[in-house]
């Protein structure tokens, strides 16, 4: 049912928030918090709150696994983040740096970056990787999306 709420992980504190689909682009907070829930950034995804934002909550998920030293991951963070400005709320955008939690880079089997992972419904439905720009980000979240 469309007009049903959607579970919402709090990208500052984690709780989850119900959220009427409705709701979603009128800059929601978290009912714990009281943080905004899309704030036109990536969130900063670890290993300790990876599981939340791809298991629980109902919101596609489209992660960027990157690394501090390496320069296209670098060069596409402006990108990335232009990204999430127009993709919310429909779309979650977060980053994970693969160096700072390798286990999660080893469950997903990273080994090039940047790698982006778009999640649906608990699981992988998309991966690309090398750097694009904010547009072919966009494009490509967009169609994947509309192919599952």
């Amino acid at each position: 049912m469309t007009d049903s709420p959607i579970l919402l992980a709090c990208p500052h504190c984690g709780t989850m928030n119900r959220v009427a689909r409705e709701r979603l682009g009128a800059a929601p907070n978290c009912g714990h918090c009281h943080q905004a829930l899309f704030t036109g950034k990536p969130a900063v995804l670890t290993t300790s709150t990876f599981d939340k934002h791809v298991q629980r909550s109902e919101l596609p998920l489209l992660v960027d696994f990157w690394a501090t030293w390496c320069g296209p991951c670098l060069s596409m963070a402006p990108h990335f983040e232009s990204a999430a400005k127009t993709l919310e709320p429909r779309f979650r955008l977060a980053k994970v740096d693969s160096d700072a939690n390798p286990d999660l880079s080893a469950r997903y089997g990273i080994r090039s970056i940047p790698t982006m992972i778009l999640f649906a419904g608990g699981r992988e439905v998309a991966r690309q990787s090398g750097a694009v720009g904010s547009a072919q980000i966009v494009a490509w979240a967009e169609a994947k999306l509309s192919g599952t």
